[in-house]
């Protein structure tokens, strides 16, 4: 192959190294003129204050002002402050730094004046003096407009510049890359169309003139090598063989998602059809529930041996998981398993989705419950708390002291009736406003941590995948009933949730050090051990509750994961 006297590649690159070079200098020299230019403010600002403070300090002298000596001190700093030291640079015009030094040299002849009995001297000249300052600032001025001037200039020749070789690389490629592929493309394809006559031009002295004389020669063994089509047409039907096979995969992967509840066994299926038709030898999908918590499933045989491979599962930006596989063949399709992989994030994202809908419809429900007890059972309630309230008084009045005590266990047993009847309305009331079982649990814990001094420590490893939503809002009601009871009654600095899952069984524990109770003794005020009976047994599970006086408490519900 005959080495290319004018290389594309090369030219573009040099092109592009000067816009880079151009591009480089203009920044450092624009970098270079903002350093510079950092103290012109400052000392212009400090050498236009040289002549107030030249006038006060006369006006200290006719005044015979007792500041006279701070000011003098403050106008030493002043000529000598860094700004102004800082103009003797190699940049700086000798004009301006010889003004500098002759302003400061007459300010040391100056100050013996002024520190002398005879000051008149200094009054005399201190028109001149400020004449002489005058002139330094407007010398100042007029270099830090120079800098700025220079700056632009230097940056406007420079993007002159990288525009003018754009340009030129932008035509220079139109001219020798794009119409030369102009023509390798229309004789492609003329090949396709069966015409192995066509010859391009290879007088160019470049790569592409070295790639028109191989597509010459490509052309010609392809004449020759036409009588060989029928296993190229073989090739080609076994490739679309596959790729029928892809999209029946496809399709079958998006039946899957039709349906009304999307559970495990669809996910397990979509995998399924996966594994069967690229050959894989396993096959696994790891969803992320939050940091920490996930589900898996995996179908195959998987081997030690081999090395996983691993493709997100997003939606809108919003990593949902991954998909890993081992591969039997050396090259799968990698773009059929990308397209399960977005079909599985959108399973993901309508599980989770159905899960939320399924919640806010049930906590609607008991909204509604919540609302007609608060407008029944309650206004009944507090109207005979009233009542009970004007018959104690009316009694009393009668001295009936029998009468009077009854009276008020009526009322005090009211009193507690209400009392229980707002903690269930608090029941009722519990809201998920996220599919996730993990932030459900957290959004529940965060207001009953407010309400008391101890510590409540939160270890969750159950899986939102495997609970339905009815499940889900008894789990997080019997966990805020124990939690409550803790709080309330076992003076406990510590309480302790921890949420397991254990192959299809699922352990809840909340566990504290309180001051316990006994258990064989039953109390009239644990109703709330009954609720959280009964919401067991719904979720066809059983709970128990170990404790002993003086030794804390555990409350332990054990329950069946779904299928």
């Amino acid at each position: 192959m005959r080495k290319p006297q004018t290389s594309v590649t090369t030219t573009i690159a040099r092109a592009m190294t000067f816009i880079l070079l151009l591009s480089v200098t203009t920044t450092g020299v624009t970098i270079f003129a903002l350093f510079s230019s950092l103290d012109d403010a400052g000392a212009i600002n400090i050498a236009g204050s040289l002549r107030m403070q030249s006038y006060r300090l006369a006006f200290d002298i006719e005044t015979e002002s007792d500041q006279f000596d701070a000011h003098l001190l403050q106008y030493e700093q002043s000529i000598h402050a860094p700004a102004l030291e800082s103009i003797n640079s190699w940049i700086t015009p000798q004009s301006l730094i010889d003004n500098y030094n002759g302003l400061t040299a007459r300010w040391l002849d100056l100050q013996p004046i002024l520190r002398s009995d005879d000051k008149q001297l200094y009054l005399d000249n201190i028109a001149e003096f400020v004449n002489q300052i005058d002139k330094f600032v407007l010398e100042l001025q007029t270099f830090s407009e120079f800098k700025l001037e220079m700056l632009t200039l230097s940056y406007g020749l420079g993007f002159t510049l990288i525009l003018m070789i754009a340009f030129y690389t932008i035509f220079y490629t139109q001219r020798k890359v794009v119409y030369p592929l102009t023509q390798l493309v229309m004789a492609s394809k003329q090949v396709q169309a069966g015409n192995f006559r066509v010859k391009l031009t290879d007088g160019m002295q470049n790569e592409l003139g070295i790639l028109a004389n191989a597509f010459n020669n490509m052309a010609s063994e392809l004449e020759k090598l036409y009588s060989g089509l029928e296993s190229k047409v073989q090739e080609k039907t076994r490739r679309l063989e596959h790729a029928k096979s892809s999209l029946e995969t496809l399709y079958g992967c998006s039946q899957e998602l039709s349906i009304s509840y999307l559970g495990e066994d669809n996910f397990r299926n979509i995998l399924q059809r996966l594994l069967a038709t690229e050959g894989l030898t396993a096959i696994r999908m790891v969803v992320e529930e939050e940091p920490g918590v996930h589900w898996d499933i995996e179908v195959g045989s998987p081997s030690l041996t081999k090395e996983w491979h691993e493709e997100r599962l997003s939606l809108d930006d919003d990593s949902l998981g991954r998909l890993e596989w081992q591969n039997s063949l050396p090259c799968p399709d990698i773009q059929l398993i990308r397209n399960v992989a977005q079909i599985l994030a959108r399973g993901v994202y309508y599980n989770r989705s159905q899960k939320q809908t399924q919640q806010l419809l049930l906590m609607e429900e008991r909204a509604t419950i919540a609302r007609e007890l608060h407008d029944s059972i309650a206004q009944s309630l507090s109207y005979l708390k009233i009542q009970t309230t004007l018959l104690n008084r009316s009694l009393a009045k009668e001295n009936l002291e029998q009468a009077s005590i009854t009276a008020k266990d009526i009322e005090q047993q009211l009193s507690d009736t209400y009392t229980q009847l707002r903690e269930l309305l608090s029941t009722f009331r519990l809201t998920v406003g996220n599919a996730s079982f993990g932030e459900a649990l957290k959004e529940l814990l965060d207001p009953l941590t407010e309400q008391t001094n101890a510590e409540l420590i939160l270890d969750n490893q159950l899986a939102s995948v495997s609970l339905r939503a009815n499940h889900q809002v008894h789990v997080l009601q019997i966990i805020r009933e124990a939690v409550l009871n803790a709080i309330k009654h076992a003076k406990a600095n510590r309480i302790t949730i921890n949420c397991l899952q254990q192959n299809s069984l699922a352990s809840v524990t909340i566990t504290d050090n309180g001051v316990g109770f006994c258990t064989d003794v039953e109390k009239t005020d644990h109703y709330g051990l009954g609720i959280m009976t009964e919401r067991a047994d719904r979720l066809e599970g059983q709970l128990k509750v170990n404790s002993i006086e003086g030794g804390g408490c555990q409350v332990q519900l054990l329950f069946p994961l779904q299928k």
